[in-house]
């Protein structure tokens, strides 16, 4: 069949002498570029893939499209860090350059095999805007850091029957000395499902059916399965696109979910005991977690769908979440900002203890973390990024046990048509906060991890202030953020 042909599909291999020092230079001055977040240096990022502690390393990949704040041929970009803090750029790490992946070198997961990092993908193949076809990659790293496309690629050629294209995202496990891969897939009824394969040896794949998971939610497509198991509790995360809104949960254009209960990957089934939102904030989805050093860790992207921001203009959009740490608590995960942020802490901004009002003078400070700890605390108002012309508002009330953020009172508000508030119910009355702003983002932190909103925010360039009203005695410490990416 012919292929599709549009400008945006095609690979950095591609591009005109001088046209990419030009997008860097472009996007280098932006005043919303993240420090400490890892983000482009120009073109857009979306999902994380790949996440894997390797041979001493953390390597972080993520889906790349060079050219502009757009969707197109998506590139896997690669950094790595020895710390968790501080990372530094490689080359591309998977470039779409052959006929499997004629229209992007789509996400997925790692594995390491023996001495080996294996990198699972899924090679996207387009007909016209809509006709397309999937298979899944693999590329392989080895202990030197040097990645090549495995040489009898693909692993899996199109889709299953029953199943549309849009078949994707391979997350590989072993279990009991086999192999599985889940997939995000759809059904030829236009709805969502999880699909899976197995496998002697991580790299012949056989076609096992779909994965039954008894939930209330339906949607035309499941994304980006993600699966592990915390002490003796199995987890299982997707996205889910096409559900509705319900109460507090799912008021984004695309939503991530996190199921907890048991898999019976023979029996093709996930008994279900609860599924939650995983984030309630403004722009997270397609999570990946990893295991390093025994600890569960998890990094989202920082965004969702098809969003304009004001750093269009210079050609560069969107970023990760910081890594978490997930931590069992009965059914429930929570999310805690990795301990490695610790190395990024700065100087001391402001600390003291608040009961009334408090305006905390933060200048022109855009990468901070402030902790606030309270005790039978009724009510609670903090205005961030707060000057005569805008304010981000976050409010809890004892009552309803409600935690509310609020964006609709910034000037630069994105997806407005979505909704520009947020709220969760705690569990219990609230303790804590921990809230780290890099320059655009700004991510909440809740009770410990109870919940957690991740927010886009484009602040003016202006002295910007952080009020805090309580009307109980409210300890707080801000502190700067030391820069951890280029």
């Amino acid at each position: 069949m012919t292929r599709y042909s549009e400008p945006k599909y095609r690979t950095i291999l591609e591009a005109e002498e001088g046209e990419l020092e030009a997008l860097k230079e472009l996007s280098a001055h932006d005043e919303w570029k993240p420090s400490f977040h890892i983000h482009p240096q120009y073109g857009l990022l979306n999902d994380p893939n790949g996440l894997a502690w390797f041979k001493g390393k953390y390597h972080v990949f993520y889906q790349w499209y060079p050219y502009g704040a757009y969707h197109g041929m998506k590139h896997w970009a690669h950094v790595s860090s020895k710390d968790l803090a501080r990372f530094e750029r490689h080359d591309t790490a998977i470039t779409p350059v052959e006929d499997y992946e004629s229209h992007g070198a789509y996400s997925g997961a790692s594995l390491q095999v023996g001495d080996e990092l294996y990198l699972y993908y899924t090679g996207n193949v387009k007909y016209d805007a809509e006709a397309r076809d999937a298979h899944q990659c693999l590329a392989i790293m080895d202990e030197n850091g040097e990645i090549r496309k495995y040489e009898h690629n693909p692993l899996i050629k199109s889709v299953p029957e029953g199943y549309t294209g849009h078949v994707r995202d391979p997350k590989v496990f072993e279990k009991e000395g086999q192999y599985y891969m889940l997939l995000g897939a759809q059904r030829e009824d236009q709805t969502g499902a999880i699909i899976v394969y197995d496998s002697p040896d991580a790299l012949n794949w056989t076609f096992l059916g779909e994965l039954s998971v008894d939930i209330d939610l339906a949607g035309y497509m499941w994304e980006c399965p993600d699966y592990f198991e915390i002490d003796g509790k199995d987890f299982l995360i997707f996205s889910p696109q096409g559900i509705e809104p319900e109460g507090e949960n799912y008021h984004n254009v695309f939503n991530t979910i996190y199921v907890a209960g048991t898999l019976d990957i023979k029996g093709l089934s996930f008994q279900v005991d609860e599924y939650h939102e995983l984030d309630k904030g403004f722009d997270f989805y397609a999570p990946q977690s990893f295991d390093a050093d025994g600890k569960r860790l998890l990094y989202g992207w920082a965004g969702v769908g098809e969003v304009d921001f004001p750093t269009d203009q210079n050609k560069w959009a969107h970023c990760l979440t910081l890594p978490r740490e997930l931590v069992r608590s009965g059914n429930r995960l929570l999310q805690r900002p990795a301990e490695s942020l610790e190395l990024l802490k700065g100087v001391t901004v402001a600390q003291g203890e608040v009961s009334g009002s408090a305006d905390i003078e933060l200048g022109d400070e855009k990468a901070w973390r402030a902790k606030l700890d309270t005790e039978q605390i009724s009510g609670l108002k903090l205005e961030l990024f707060s000057s005569d012309q805008e304010q981000f508002i976050l409010t809890y009330d004892q009552a309803s046990k409600k935690v509310k953020v609020d964006r609709s009172e910034m000037k630069h508000v994105t997806e407005p048509q979505f909704g520009t508030t947020r709220e969760v119910t705690l569990s219990q009355d609230l303790k804590q906060l921990d809230i780290i702003v890099d320059h655009s983002i700004a991510e909440i932190f809740v009770n410990d991890g109870e919940a957690v909103f991740t927010c886009r925010v484009f602040p003016l360039s202006e002295h910007k202030q952080l009020k805090i009203s309580a009307d109980s005695n409210a300890a707080y410490e801000i502190n700067g953020m030391n820069r951890g990416i280029d």
